[in-house]
């Protein structure tokens, strides 16, 4: 699974970066917001079937969605102009976003359009489909006084909703009309008796049935519906704001409590393996080069240095359909990198069979061994510069070991904040910063390398007396707590002295 989104971070509210300051909980009401203000543009979705022992073929989709305007139903997103761009530059075709994307709602809206669509009142909010209906309506009014009974007419030029709108309004209006689908932007009208009316409503084929409506409008909600329902392995690519995207725009709206988010998604797909956490997990055991992309991951697995002749290496085929995956390639299209993803993972998994002391499960690999392998990395989600190396979906998250702590004592340079003392070390390295009194800040990386450089640059700076963080030294409450006992046991001392002197 893969998803291109109108933004990523909303700059609407302060201090909404991802920080190495945050914990898991803190870091998802962050990225909630986000969630909140954009929305999903284009999901990708690559589907592996192991044919026979190390074949696997791979069907892959690209789905634009676009949120549903049918009826009384309306939403707001925003678009980020780096995003917007960053998208445009990869080839991205904001008409198919805007034009034909496919529709899509979570349970919240699923229940208000279904109380209106069971009120019988059929409204329209979209202006520019009043101004077709209206039109197409006076149309079917002026011919119906003239038409004889059975005879038919035909209105062209509809598109997506309004079909199945302008069905529903005329059906509402004229007792005596019905109406059909007739190919693509065309519906038929029929003049018909109101007895022949009653038996076609009652008729099972009938798209303008409550039940064919709300499937409609549900849209890419019932195929997500379908892969809850399927209980397959999901996998992403640093899939963290995948998953709040697909809780809220096809399950829930994302909860405020950060353990009842997992809950969900762990209740919704039992099983997640992200290929950015489980990349950086093998680094460490295989020795293979470090890359900073998806594709340059799948690259590098996929170089003949990394598997020499290895005859059960998994191969990987699309299917005829996806072919031009194989001949070009597509970074940043969602069902390319949904792809990339796979293949990704069938190939870790192998390098770590191929480290296991199982022979017999080396010469004749299945996907059931592969999971065996992966067991360890199973529902962990890479977290980006957080508290947490990554978030457990099926436990606890462990604490991620970071370099010590910085502090940072500002002496004769009045008026610092932290931006400033950001910028001041952006240069040397990458540190995050925060406040911690009046005259210091602390500094927290996540390399060790970094926090040698600059104790050792800022050794000798005039204003500038960088240290290692002691809790017991340097925290705000360990000193006021000192030194409220220190005056306490000072007048103790001056009482004792006092009371004891007659």
């Amino acid at each position: 699974l893969d998803m291109e989104f109108t933004g990523l971070h909303s700059t609407f509210s302060q201090n909404n970066e991802p920080s190495l300051f945050d914990s898991p909980a803190e870091r998802y009401l962050k990225a909630r917001q986000s969630v909140q203000r954009f929305t999903v543009a284009q999901l990708g979705l690559a589907i592996f079937s192991n044919e026979n022992s190390n074949k696997y073929v791979v069907h892959a989709y690209n789905f634009f969605l676009f949120p549903s305007t049918l009826g009384v139903m309306d939403a707001e997103f925003s678009l980020s102009a780096h995003s917007i761009q960053f998208l445009t530059h990869y080839g991205f075709d904001y008409n198919k976003f805007l034009k034909d994307g496919i529709p899509y709602m979570n349970k919240a809206q699923e229940k208000i359009f279904t109380q209106c669509l069971l009120a019988g009142s059929w409204k329209v909010s979209s202006a520019l489909d009043r101004d077709v209906l209206k039109a197409a309506i006076d149309e079917v009014t002026c011919w119906i006084s003239a038409a004889e009974e059975e005879e038919t007419m035909i209105l062209q030029d509809l598109s997506g909703y309004q079909m199945l709108e302008v069905q529903l309004l005329l059906r509402q209006a004229l007792q005596n009309v019905w109406t059909q689908p007739l190919g693509d932007k065309k519906v038929i009208v029929k003049k018909v008796s109101p007895q022949h009316r009653h038996l076609l409503e009652n008729s099972a084929d009938d798209c303008c049935q409550k039940e064919q409506i709300l499937l409609s409008a549900r849209g890419f909600t019932n195929l997500f519906q379908t892969l809850v329902n399927a209980k397959k392995p999901l996998v992403g690519h640093n899939m963290l704001m995948d998953l709040m995207h697909l809780h809220d725009k096809f399950y829930k709206p994302l909860p405020e409590s950060y353990e009842e988010f997992k809950r969900n998604i762990h209740n919704l797909f039992p099983v997640l393996i992200d290929t950015k956490a489980l990349t950086k997990s093998v680094w460490k055991k295989c020795k293979f080069p470090r890359v900073s992309n998806l594709l340059e991951v799948y690259e590098v697995l996929c170089s003949s240095s990394l598997n020499p002749e290895d005859a059960t290496c998994p191969v990987i085929a699309l299917a005829s359909e996806c072919s031009i995956y194989a001949e070009k390639k597509s970074p940043h299209e969602a069902g390319y990198d949904a792809f990339l993803c796979g293949g990704v993972l069938l190939k870790l998994a192998h390098l770590l069979l191929c480290r296991s002391t199982d022979d017999a499960a080396k010469a004749d690999p299945a996907f059931s061994q592969y999971l065996t392998m992966l067991d360890e990395y199973l529902n962990k989600v890479n977290f980006i510069r957080g508290g947490v190396s990554s978030i457990d979906f099926s436990g606890e998250d462990a604490p991620c070991r970071h370099p010590p702590i910085l502090v940072v004592h500002v002496q004769g340079w009045l008026g610092l904040n932290e931006r400033q003392i950001h910028q001041e070390f952006k240069a040397l390295c990458r540190f995050d910063v925060r406040q911690l009194s009046k005259n210091q800040f602390i500094l927290l990386s996540n390399k060790f390398k970094h926090v040698r450089l600059v104790l050792r640059d800022y050794k000798h700076h005039p204003h500038l007396r960088v240290s290692i963080y002691r809790h017991w030294r340097h925290s705000p409450r360990v000193s006021c707590l000192l030194q409220v006992s220190g005056i306490a046991a000072l007048w103790s001392l001056v009482a004792f002295v006092l009371g004891g002197a007659p």
